[in-house]
């Protein structure tokens, strides 16, 4: 069985996009099948992937997920190396919350369409927009876990702590089973000492749910989505090539012992 995970923050900036669109890559290039699911009507993700957009209207959509619940389809647009696929987002979507307001059981939309298809994937990543509005309980409604980027800065475990209580109403109102999939460190400096105490506290209230692999400051992190490729191919020897395929080695592993668990 597949496993879905929403990557959420409700902050903008902090690298959410960039961790879904390089995790669903460093998994892809593991020879995992992988969906990427934008939920974002920024669209981000979409444009890392097909700069042009060219795809986003040719092929099912996030919007058509959310209001035709018609099913994931069998035909869905794969950039050029195997295992991965995009469910884009389009301008469509930023109406979605309003259109669904008076929906019964509108916070299960997704959750109904993605859980039918999970056993189609290895994975399947949720890109949520920098809020936590309709769309993004919708992701964490539909999700099996969630997945935080956490940036190395001011402020940032005030955020933390508001999206982990929204996380915590998701559990005991929609989805009871939803876990803490783990927290990523991003735009890690290791010469700056705010970058080390962000760490530091982190690890120390979170423990093992931090994630071993840092993601660095790197510029060809930032440049990729221009080129429409994940820094997994745009440079595969980058350090934040290297820190999102670690991150990936960690899921993998996480998963491995899980299912040795089971038997």
């Amino acid at each position: 069985m597949g496993r879905i995970i929403a990557v959420a923050n409700q902050k903008g900036g902090v690298g959410k996009t960039a961790t879904a669109v390089n995790l669903a890559a460093a998994l892809a290039a593991a020879g995992q099948r992988v969906l990427l699911v934008d939920c974002d009507p920024q669209g981000n993700a979409t444009t890392a992937l097909d700069p042009g957009r060219a795809n986003q209207e040719k092929y099912s959509n996030t919007y058509n997920l959310l209001e035709q619940d018609n099913g994931v389809p069998e035909r869905l647009w794969s950039p050029d190396p195997p295992h991965l696929f995009l469910v884009p987002s389009t301008p469509h979507l930023s109406g979605a919350e309003v259109e669904l307001v008076n929906t019964p059981a509108r916070e299960h939309r997704l959750r109904r369409v993605l859980r039918a298809a999970v056993d189609r994937f290895d994975f399947i990543f949720l890109d949520c927009p920098p809020s936590l509005g309709l769309l993004t309980v919708n992701a964490l409604v539909a999700a099996h876990s969630v997945l935080v980027p956490l940036q190395c800065e001011y402020y940032a475990l005030e955020g933390l702590a508001g999206l982990l209580r929204t996380v915590a109403m998701v559990r005991e109102g929609f989805n009871g089973d939803l876990e803490l999939e783990g927290i990523v460190l991003t735009m890690f400096d290791s010469e700056a000492t705010l970058s080390r105490q962000v760490a530091e506290e982190a690890r120390g209230h979170f423990g093992a749910q931090v994630f071993q692999s840092v993601i660095p400051r790197d510029p060809r992190v930032a440049e990729s989505p221009g080129f429409g490729k994940p820094a997994l191919w745009y440079d595969a020897l980058s350090p934040g090539a290297w820190g999102y395929m670690g991150v990936a080695g960690e899921i993998l592993g996480a998963r491995r012992r899980a299912r040795e668990a089971v038997r």
